[in-house]
């Protein structure tokens, strides 16, 4: 799982858009009456960092390109699973060492939302309900789709838990999301049958069994690979309400999920309504008896989607990543938001490039292009890499991960999902903020405390390129 983010920095110093050109900076170390430094009100808008830009809508990789990218990641990098390469039946012990490395008891204390210290009781009943003794000697793979956007749990519960009392952001039991028709191979269910062990492309842990269908591996892949499809280009859109198809009914599609079309005529009636004026696209459902199947839904032409992803581009790159901008920072996509790295993660997945899940493995993939800096590197090394930084490059330090959307004076600047920030004030006084959302900042005065910079603290950089 990702290490709890560290402060971050951000600023918003508020003047007219139309004069953010011939306005300078915020002067270093100038705190504005609202408390965060270094961004004007214009530099929150994307057209702002694309207008500084040469060459701006220049493809960076193109499909057959991303396409290998893609393939070299899932067979190079331990963290994705290759779910389509599954075989049939695996032994119990790799289930059980999946499932124990996932869902081991913390060693520290755990509260739960009141305060409450979680008990050595609550505890014990958690272990007992992953049910291990009921993994079978050989375990079939069964596949399945999500129904609808799913947490993926630690343990196969809803019980939310913190490190400390007053925190009630980060659950420790959280550990990411699923969407509608992300595939999943189901490996084995909890005790009390409403939880599934369950495999996505890029992470293993529990999901609700309510939320997903299991099918065929045929209609699984057949169903993903189907086209033509569209692609959601919005950070998030949804299906029309019916009453018709209650499991199809405004049914939130996030960044870069890719929906096939249901193939229906142009002036045919879905769930009670023409469809001339949306897409008629085919999404998964359970049905009478509870096995996977396929229905039509309405998503408006209206609503934020592309025919296919989007060209990789720095213009692309920084609009998708500003169409995040304000949403709170939600850890392990809780809060119906994401966090630092699953921000990064579905704006590349809205032009087609996969990432692995966590920053953990995101900056040290084999399979990405990366410059990575140890505990022996001085400042030198990452403050030259800094001045090389390109716009969309991933910029990781212990936790978190930032991508760089520009300059300003030479300055470089960022965006990222964060729940904080702290830079130094005139005085030479640390200020820290409680950003808890998708911010621009600049990277230079972030701090991690008096003497250490962000910048210090780099340990990796990645570029998506060929």
């Amino acid at each position: 799982m990702r290490t709890l983010p560290t402060t971050l920095l951000a600023a918003l110093l508020l003047c007219g858009a139309s004069q953010a050109r011939e306005l300078p900076p915020p002067a270093p170390g100038t705190v504005p009456p609202h408390g965060v430094i270094g961004v004007t009100e214009a530099q929150l808008s994307p057209d702002f960092w694309i207008g500084r830009l040469k060459q701006p809508d220049r493809v960076i990789m193109d499909a057959q390109a991303i396409a290998a990218q893609n393939e070299k990641l899932f067979r190079l990098d331990a963290s994705m699973n290759d779910l389509s390469a599954l075989p049939a039946t695996r032994p119990r012990q790799t289930i059980v060492d999946s499932i124990n490395e996932m869902s081991a008891l913390p060693d520290g204390p755990l509260y739960d939302v009141q305060g409450n210290a979680v008990s050595a009781d609550t505890l014990q009943q958690l272990a007992q309900s992953l049910d291990l003794d009921a993994v079978p000697a050989t375990v079939p793979t069964q596949y399945g789709l999500a129904l609808k956007r799913t947490a993926l749990r630690r343990f196969p519960t809803e019980l939310r838990v913190f490190s400390s009392q007053g925190d009630t952001d980060i659950d420790r039991f959280q550990e990411s999301a699923l969407f509608p028709g992300t595939p999943v191979a189901i490996a084995h269910r909890s005790r009390d049958g409403k939880w599934l062990w369950v495999e996505s492309p890029n992470y293993k842990a529990w999901a609700l069994a309510e939320d997903i269908a299991a099918g065929t591996k045929a209609a699984v892949f057949g169903h993903l690979g189907k086209a033509p499809y569209r692609i959601v280009a919005g950070a998030k859109v949804s299906t029309v309400f019916t009453r018709e198809q209650p499991q199809l009914s405004e049914l939130q599609l996030d960044m870069g999920v890719r929906v096939p079309l249901a193939g229906a005529a142009s002036d045919a009636l879905i769930n009670g309504q023409h469809s001339y004026t949306s897409w008629v696209v085919e999404l998964p459902i359970r049905d009478t008896q509870g096995a996977l199947a396929f229905a039509p839904a309405l998503l408006q032409k209206n609503q934020d989607t592309a025919a296919a992803y989007l060209p990789l581009t720095r213009t692309n790159l920084i609009r998708q990543a500003f169409k995040f901008l304000g949403e709170r920072y939600g850890w392990g996509h809780s809060y119906n938001g994401r966090d630092c790295s699953g921000f990064v993660s579905e704006v590349y997945r809205s032009m087609g490039v996969e990432l692995p899940r966590n920053t953990s493995d995101q900056s040290i993939s084999p399979a990405l292009d990366r410059t990575t800096f140890g505990k022996d590197d001085g400042p030198g090394p990452r403050r030259a890499a800094v001045d090389r930084l390109q716009v969309g490059d991933l910029i990781y330090i212990p936790g978190h991960v930032m991508m760089m959307i520009g300059r300003v004076d030479g300055a470089p600047y960022v965006i990222h999902d964060t729940n904080g920030g702290s830079f130094l004030d005139a005085e030479g006084n640390m200020r820290s903020m409680h950003l808890n959302a998708v911010s621009v900042t600049p990277l230079l005065p972030l701090r991690f405390n008096q003497r250490t910079t962000y910048v210090d603290r780099i340990t990796s950089i990645v570029r998506i390129r060929p």
